[in-house]
C-alpha cells in the first residue's frame, strides 16, 4: 500500500512537468482596460465585421473598436448587451433586458439602433438578458434563459425552455440549443427534438452535463464544453469524455466557453484559469492566464479575428494575443523576469544569458521555426550572476560572466578564470586560443583536454575592454565606453600587448564615447553615437562611410550583426532594424526594414541581435527575448485596410456627419456611391477626419497618408497621425481620400469621402444672376441718366458753341480789325520809315552828287585860273575818281533795297516784266518813281538834263509806250 502514494506523487511530478511544457514563445498581448474604451468593465461578447471593425457586448451598450479609436451605443433603456451577431448585410443584431433589436447605419453612416420588440407577441415583451444571438439560415435567435425567440419573416415566435435554456449555437448546418432538463437539442420542422441516440439507462446523457457551448469538433462530431465536467465528444450516436493533459485545470475552473481555432486546435475559456489551447487530441499546447500578461483569467468570450489573431473578453477588459505573429516573447524565467543580454544555440539547447543567469532549454523541434515548439527552462548549475556574452568555440560553448569566464559542458557551467569579469571573448583561429576582453584587459585562454585553460593576463594593458573584433592582420581591437577605441597588436604568443593605440576625435571618430568596433565585409567598422565610420589603414584614421551613411545617416547605431546571408542587423536609436540585401533583384541595392514591435525593448548599453537563421532571430530584451521568424514577416500577406471612421463639421458646435460606413443597396458597402454625397451649407465648412486600420496586429507598423481632393495638391507626408482638421474651406466639390501602408512598404488602397461645401445665399446662381440684373439695371440706370445728362449738356454745350462762335465771331471781326489796323499802323510806320529811309538816302545821293559836282566844277576853275598847262591830264585822276565815285554801285545797291521794301520789290518786278531794260533803265524807272525832278535824276545819274530826256525817250522805247500814256502813271500801274 505504500507503494501507492509514491506513484500517485510520480504521477503528479509528471503531470505537472508535462503541462510545464509550454511554448518556447508566446506572442504578445494587448491589454485594453475600462479606462481605455470609457465603458462598463466586462466584455460579454465579441464579432468583428467584414471591414475588420470589431463589435462588443458591454453592460453601458454596443462598443466598436476600429483600432484607434472606441465609440460605444446604448441600447435605448440603458440596459446591458450580453450578446451580438452580424448579418451578412452589415445588421448588428443585439439583446438587453425588455429589448431586442439591431444597429445599422442610417443614409449618413451613422449607427442607429432599429428595435424589433414590436414583433413579438405581447405576453413575452418582457424578459431577462439575452446570453447568445445565432443566425441560421434566413432566421435570427435570441436565447434568453427562459425562452428562445425566433425571428423569421419579419415575425418573433417564441419557445419557452423546459427546464431553462443554458446553450445555443449553430454547427455547421445544424442549429444546437442545451436544456438545464432536456440536455442537447436540435432545432426541425420549427420545433426542438433532441439530438443523438436515446440513451439506455446508466449511460451518460447531455441533460447532466450542464452543456455550455457546443463547437465541431471533426466532420460528424461536436465538441461539448461543460460547465464543471469538462470537455466531451458527441456524435449522432455517442457520447463520451474527451481525455485531456488539461483535465486538472478544467477540472479546478469553470468553463464558459470554447471555439475552434486555426491548425486544428481549440480554445477553452475559463472562468480562473484563463485560457487553454489544445490539440484535437487533447494535448495541451499552451496556457495564457495572468502570469503571461491577461489582465484576469475570467475570460467570457472569444473571437479568432480575420488575421488569425484571439480577442478575449474579460470579466474586467479586453486582451488582445497576437497569435498569428511573426515576434513572440521567450521569457527563460516565468517567476522573475530578467534582461536578456545574450543568445545562442548549441548542443541543440537554447542558451539565454540573462542579468542573474544562464537558462537554457531543450529545443524540441528541428528545423523551421523553434518559437512553434515547446520547451521547459532551467537555470545552468554555477552561473548565478550576469551572463554578459555567449561565445561557441569549436565544439565548447564559453560565456562571459559577472566573475570571469565560464566553459558550459553538458548543461554545468565550469570556471576558466576566476575573475575578474569578462564582457566578451574572441576566437584566434586557426589555433585555439581565446582572448576575453574583461574589467581589467585582456584575458588569454588556451585549449587544454578538451576544455579550456585560464593562459594568465595579456599584459601591456590595463582598462575595461568590452566590445572586441580581430581584423585580418591580427589586430584586436576593442572598446572602452568613454575613452574610444583600442587597437593592440600581441605578441607571438599573445602575452603580451607588444603596442597600442587608442582613437578618439583626433583620428576621425565623432566623440570617444559609447563606440563599438566590428569586422564586417573586410572592414574595421565603428559604430558611433553619429553614424557608421570605417577605419581607413592608409591614413590610420577612421572616416565616415560612405557605404553605410545612406542606411543610418548621422543617427546612433549601438549594435551591428551580419547573418549568413550578409544581411545587416542593427539596433538604432533604440529601434531594430535589418539592412536586407537579398529582397532587390540589383546587386548593391538593399531594403532597410525597421520592426516597430521591438521598439524601445533591447536593452540599452547592451543590445544584443543573434540571427541564427531567416526563421530565426533573437533580439535581447528588458524581459527575456524575442523571437522574429523573418521570412514569415517578409512574407506575410495581410492585406492592407484603411476605414475613415468619422467625419465631422465644425461651427459653433461640432456635427457628425460620416460615422464610418458606406451604404449600397441597403447594404454595408466598401465605398461611398454618387447619390449618397452630403452636401452643406456654408457656414459649415470646417471639418474634423478620423480614420484608422484595422490591422490590430500591425498597430505600431502603420503610417497614414491623405489629400483632400480639391484643395491639396500632392499625398501628405507619411504619419502615425489617425486625424486631420481642414478650416474655412471655400465652397466647392471635395473628396478626402487617405491610405494606410506597413514598415515593409505596402501600401493600401485609398479609401474616398467626397462632400460639398455649398455657396452662401449671395456665392449661389440665383444670386449672381440677381447681381447681374442688379448690375445691368443700375448700368442701365446710370447709362440712361448719363445719356440724358449727356443730350442735356450737348444741348446746352451747342447753344453755348453757338453763343461763344457768336462772340467769338465778333471778337475776331474786332481782333481781326484791331489786327489790321495794327498791322496797318505797323506797315504804316515801316513804310513811313522806309520812306525817310529812301529819302534820306536819296537826298544823301543827290547832295552827294552836288558836292561832287561843285568839287568838279571849282576844280575846273581852278584849272581854268590858275592856267596850269595840260590840266586835263594831269587831273585825270582826280576826275576819274569823282566820276567812279558818283557811279559807285554800293550806294545804288543800298537804295534798290529800301526802294523795293518800300514799293513791293517793284524793281525786281520790272526786271522780270520787262527783261530787256537795262541797270540805268531801273535806275530811271526808280528815280521817276520817287517822283523825282530832273535836274535830282541827272545829278543822281550824273548827266545833263539832256541826258535826262534822252534816257526817258529810250526808257518809253523799251516799255512800247505811245505818246499818249503817261509815263510816271505807267511805272505805277505796271507793278500793282
Amino acid at each position: 500500500m505504500k507503494k501507492f502514494p509514491l506513484l500517485i506523487l510520480i504521477c503528479n511530478t509528471f503531470i505537472v512537468a508535462l503541462m510545464a511544457q509550454s511554448k518556447l514563445a508566446i506572442p504578445s498581448i494587448k491589454s485594453y482596460t475600462s479606462a481605455d474604451y470609457n465603458a462598463g468593465s466586462g466584455i460579454w461578447d465579441i464579432k468583428q465585421g467584414k471591414n475588420g471593425m470589431l463589435y462588443l457586448a458591454n453592460n453601458d451598450g454596443l462598443l466598436t473598436f476600429d483600432g484607434s479609436y472606441w465609440k460605444t451605443y446604448p441600447l435605448p433603456n440603458k440596459s446591458a448587451i450580453k450578446s451580438l451577431e452580424i448579418d451578412p448585410s452589415g445588421k448588428i443584431y443585439v439583446g438587453g433586458q425588455d429589448e431586442i433589436g439591431y444597429f445599422f447605419p442610417d443614409q449618413s453612416g451613422i449607427l442607429k439602433f432599429h428595435s424589433l420588440k414590436h414583433l413579438m407577441p405581447e405576453t413575452a415583451r418582457q424578459f431577462a438578458d439575452i446570453w447568445n444571438i445565432v443566425l441560421y439560415k434566413n432566421e435570427v435567435f435570441f436565447r434568453t434563459i427562459e425562452c428562445i425567440f425566433e425571428l423569421k419573416n419579419n415575425k418573433i415566435k417564441t419557445y419557452d425552455a423546459p427546464g431553462g435554456w443554458i446553450a445555443l449555437s449553430r454547427v455547421g448546418s445544424l442549429l444546437f440549443a442545451s436544456d438545464k432538463d432536456l440536455g442537447l437539442l436540435f432545432f426541425k420542422d420549427s420545433k426542438w427534438q433532441p439530438y443523438g441516440a436515446i440513451p439506455k439507462p446508466g449511460q451518460l446523457q447531455t441533460s447532466a452535463l450542464k452543456v455550455t457551448g457546443i463547437t465541431a469538433y471533426s466532420k460528424d462530431s461536436l465538441l461539448l464544453t461543460t460547465r464543471k465536467s469538462g470537455l466531451f465528444l458527441m456524435s449522432a450516436t455517442t457520447l463520451k469524455r474527451m481525455s485531456t493533459t488539461a483535465d486538472d485545470i478544467f477540472g479546478s475552473s469553470l468553463i464558459n466557453t470554447a471555439t475552434k481555432i486555426a491548425g486544428n486546435r481549440f480554445a477553452v475559456c475559463t472562468a480562473s484559469k484563463g485560457l487553454i489551447i489544445i490539440d484535437a487530441q487533447g494535448k495541451l499546447i499552451e496556457q495564457f492566464s495572468n502570469k503571461h500578461g491577461l489582465q484576469n483569467n475570467n475570460i467570457n468570450s472569444i473571437l479568432l479575428d480575420n488575421n488569425q489573431n484571439l480577442w478575449l473578453g474579460l470579466e474586467n477588459g479586453v486582451d488582445f494575443i497576437n497569435y498569428n505573429t511573426s515576434i513572440k516573447h521567450i521569457y527563460p524565467s516565468r517567476e522573475n523576469h530578467v534582461k536578456g543580454n545574450a543568445v545562442i544555440i548549441f548542443g541543440n539547447r537554447l542558451y539565454i544569458g540573462s542579468s542573474n543567469s544562464l537558462y537554457s532549454a531543450v529545443l524540441n523541434k528541428q528545423g523551421g521555426d523553434m518559437s512553434t515548439g515547446t520547451g521547459l527552462f532551467t537555470e545552468v548549475e554555477n552561473t548565478r550572476g550576469a551572463v554578459l556574452s555567449l561565445t561557441q568555440v569549436n565544439n565548447s560553448l564559453l560565456a562571459g560572466h559577472q566573475d570571469g569566464v565560464l566553459n558550459i559542458v553538458n548543461n554545468k557551467a565550469q570556471l576558466v578564470t576566476n575573475g575578474p569579469g569578462a564582457w566578451m571573448l574572441k576566437a584566434f583561429t586557426p589555433s585555439n586560443d581565446v582572448i576575453a576582453g574583461t574589467y581589467t584587459g585582456f584575458q588569454l585562454l588556451k585549449a587544454e583536454n578538451g576544455g579550456f585553460a585560464n593562459a594568465g593576463k595579456i599584459t601591456g594593458i590595463y582598462e575595461s575592454l568590452g566590445n572586441l573584433a580581430r581584423d585580418s592582420e591580427d589586430n584586436l581591437w576593442a572598446t572602452h565606453p568613454h575613452r574610444g577605441i583600442f587597437k593592440a597588436k600581441l605578441s607571438a604568443d599573445r602575452k603580451t600587448v607588444l603596442n597600442y593605440k587608442i582613437y578618439t576625435e583626433d583620428d576621425g571618430l565623432p566623440s570617444k564615447l559609447n563606440n563599438h568596433v566590428y569586422f564586417i565585409k573586410h572592414k574595421i567598422i565603428a559604430a558611433t553615437e553619429n553614424g557608421i565610420y570605417e577605419y581607413d589603414v592608409r591614413k590610420n584614421k577612421f572616416i565616415p562611410s560612405a557605404f553605410y551613411k545612406p542606411i543610418f545617416g548621422n543617427g546612433p547605431v549601438a549594435c551591428l550583426t551580419e547573418d549568413a546571408s550578409g544581411n545587416l542587423w542593427f539596433v538604432s536609436n533604440q529601434r531594430v532594424g535589418v539592412v536586407d540585401f537579398n529582397r532587390s533583384a540589383k546587386k548593391g541595392e538593399f531594403h532597410t526594414i525597421y520592426f516597430p514591435e521591438l521598439t524601445g525593448q533591447t536593452v540599452k548599453g547592451a543590445e544584443h541581435i543573434y540571427p541564427y537563421n531567416m526563421e530565426n532571430i533573437f533580439v535581447g530584451s528588458n524581459d527575456g527575448v524575442f523571437h522574429l521568424n523573418y521570412k514569415r514577416y517578409v512574407s506575410s500577406e495581410n492585406k492592407l485596410n484603411v476605414m475613415l471612421t468619422s467625419v465631422r463639421a465644425i461651427n459653433d458646435k461640432d456635427s457628425l456627419i460620416f460615422g464610418g460606413y458606406f451604404l449600397k443597396n441597403g447594404q454595408i458597402a466598401n465605398a461611398q456611391t454618387s447619390d449618397n454625397v452630403t452636401s452643406l451649407s456654408n457656414a459649415w465648412n470646417s471639418f474634423h477626419f478620423e480614420y484608422s486600420s484595422t490591422l490590430f496586429a500591425q498597430k505600431g507598423n502603420e503610417e497614414f497618408s491623405y489629400k483632400l481632393i480639391g484643395f491639396d495638391n500632392d499625398w501628405s507626408k507619411w504619419s502615425t497621425k489617425t486625424e486631420k482638421d481642414y478650416t474655412n474651406l471655400s465652397y466647392g466639390k471635395y473628396t478626402f481620400s487617405v491610405k494606410v501602408r506597413n514598415n515593409l512598404g505596402n501600401a493600401s488602397a485609398p479609401v474616398n469621402y467626397t462632400f460639398i461645401v455649398e455657396p452662401a445665399w449671395y456665392q449661389t446662381l440665383w444670386a449672381v444672376l440677381l447681381y447681374l440684373i442688379i448690375l445691368i439695371s443700375i448700368i442701365y440706370y446710370f447709362v440712361n441718366r448719363q445719356q440724358k445728362r449727356f443730350e442735356l449738356h450737348q444741348k446746352k454745350h451747342e447753344e453755348e458753341q453757338k453763343r461763344l462762335s457768336y462772340l467769338h465771331g465778333l471778337e475776331m471781326d474786332r481782333n481781326e480789325k484791331e489786327i489790321i489796323t495794327l498791322k496797318n499802323d505797323n506797315l504804316e510806320a515801316e513804310l513811313n520809315y522806309k520812306n525817310r529811309e529812301l529819302a534820306t538816302i536819296t537826298m544823301h545821293l543827290v547832295d552827294r552828287g552836288k558836292l561832287l559836282q561843285a568839287i568838279k566844277d571849282e576844280l575846273i576853275a581852278l584849272t581854268q585860273k590858275l592856267n596850269i598847262p595840260d590840266a586835263d591830264y594831269q587831273f585825270r585822276r582826280v576826275y576819274k575818281l569823282l566820276s567812279d565815285t558818283e557811279n559807285g554801285d554800293e550806294d545804288w545797291d543800298h537804295f534798290a533795297i529800301y526802294f523795293d521794301q518800300v514799293y513791293n520789290n517793284y524793281l525786281a518786278t520790272m526786271k522780270v516784266k520787262f527783261p530787256n531794260l537795262s541797270a540805268t533803265d531801273l535806275k530811271l524807272c526808280a528815280y521817276l518813281r520817287l517822283n523825282l525832278s530832273s535836274k535830282e535824276t541827272a545829278q543822281l545819274l550824273n548827266i545833263s538834263l539832256k541826258g535826262v530826256e534822252i534816257s526817258r525817250y529810250r526808257l518809253r522805247k523799251k516799255l512800247n509806250l505811245p505818246t499818249e500814256v503817261n509815263l510816271y502813271d505807267f511805272l505805277i500801274e505796271s507793278t500793282n
